[in-house]
């Protein structure tokens, strides 16, 4: 039989989904488990979303539709993006996908060629570096580090551009850190993008999700909407994860080419998740900042309680809805610490590694769950942490 494509040796999966893997085998073994490692908000969409999803099948929107996606979609992406970013875009500067990784898929298959560097987070989504070496390119990570509050480096980033550097990859707030990039470390990013003449891919689906500030697009800054792509989508923000719904906001130059690779892969997002969209965006019911405001008391209960067992230590993220725990106190490796949890106490949770080396040493926990069962998972942590009490503390 003849080999298959090398470039997929090269491309990674998720740790995230081999931990849910390995919990719903434990539950089908009778066993309880509280899932703490994937990212899926335990909310629904808004009932008149539901209803504009209803009203738009019955009125027979379930046709093919423009590759770019449904103009009245996009133009509400445009209202939308200028009311809760505060940056002007056009809807022909929008391409709807069929969820945001294939945005950012499509948008880095139409920008690196074999040889480019692309410069990612690390710690970050997997999918960054995964992607960029499946298309030939080469991932060049820069550290989040505890000793910068998990912020970028501008310096660092400056360091490791080089001449086959084409693009940037931000994601503020950043998965898994929680962290809020800071005015400063944007601006001087985009000032970098400018001066090397870089793409940055900015994936902002976590935007809405913050407890600080108003949130800044990489897209706000002076040079930067020329050469910025925003990925995003619909799954955190308005708890749709399964409608597999993203865009891409992109320079005229990338949303012709990403309409070249929808014809060639999706041909259009379903029509009537479209029309329901639409409603999301307007969120007549305010239920995203609801959504937003049960997160931050969340996470005001379970970083506190966390920070109670043994060898945790965790911060406060400014975005985002995961706890970002270093675990070196417990002595332990945190690929041992998720063993223990899972296996001995039904908490699933991520070992950091899984976003990149950077993050060997901590451990993410999602925050989508009822205060109830995070205090649940808590307690069950405590119990099983006598597995490390009194193991030396790592150095």
């Amino acid at each position: 039989m003849r080999s298959l494509a090398s470039r997929l040796s090269v491309m990674s999966g998720e740790g995230a989904l081999s931990v849910f893997a390995r919990a719903k085998e434990l539950e089908r073994q009778g066993r309880s488990i509280i899932h703490l490692e994937l990212g899926e908000p335990d909310f629904h969409p808004a009932v008149p979303v539901l209803d504009a999803l209803e009203q738009a099948l019955r009125a027979g929107k379930d046709r093919y539709c423009t590759v770019a996606g449904v103009p009245a979609l996009r133009e509400e992406l445009a209202h939308y993006l200028l009311r809760t970013r505060r940056v002007s875009v056009e809807a022909k500067d929008i391409v709807i996908a069929p969820g945001c990784k294939i945005a950012l898929f499509l948008t880095l298959m139409a920008i690196v060629n074999p040889g480019d560097e692309v410069l990612y987070p690390d710690p970050g989504f997997p999918g960054y570096p995964s992607i960029t070496a499946g298309f030939g390119g080469i991932p060049v990570a820069y550290e989040l580090v505890e000793r910068h509050a998990f912020q970028p480096d501008p310096d660092e980033i400056a360091r490791k551009i080089t001449p086959r550097t084409k693009a940037i990859l931000t994601c503020s707030p950043n998965n898994p850190t929680g962290t809020v990039y800071s005015d400063h470390v944007q601006r001087r990013i985009a000032e970098l993008a400018v001066e090397h003449d870089l793409y940055v891919l900015s994936d902002e689906i976590y935007a809405r999700i913050i407890y600080g500030d108003d949130y800044l697009s990489m897209l706000s800054y002076p040079g930067m909407p020329e050469r910025t792509v925003i990925i995003d989508g619909f799954s955190k923000s308005f708890a749709m994860t399964g409608w597999r719904l993203g865009y891409a906001v992109a320079p005229p130059e990338i949303v012709e080419q990403l309409e070249l690779l929808a014809i060639n892969t999706y041909t259009c997002v379903a029509e009537f998740t479209q029309y329901a969209a639409i409603e999301a965006l307007r969120d007549t019911s305010g239920a995203t900042p609801k959504m937003v405001k049960e997160f931050a008391g969340r996470r005001e209960q379970f970083v506190r309680e966390l920070n109670q067992v043994p060898g945790f230590r965790c911060p406060h993220p400014d975005g985002a809805f995961y706890a970002w725990v270093n675990i070196t106190g417990t002595g332990m490796t945190a690929e041992e610490v998720c063993r223990v949890m899972l296996e001995e106490a039904g908490v699933a949770a991520i070992p950091g590694a899984a976003f990149g080396p950077s993050g060997r040493d901590l451990v993410r926990f999602s925050f989508a769950s009822s205060n109830a069962m995070l205090h649940e998972a808590v307690a069950r942590i405590q119990k099983a942490s006598v597995a490390w009490q009194g193991t030396p503390a790592a150095r």
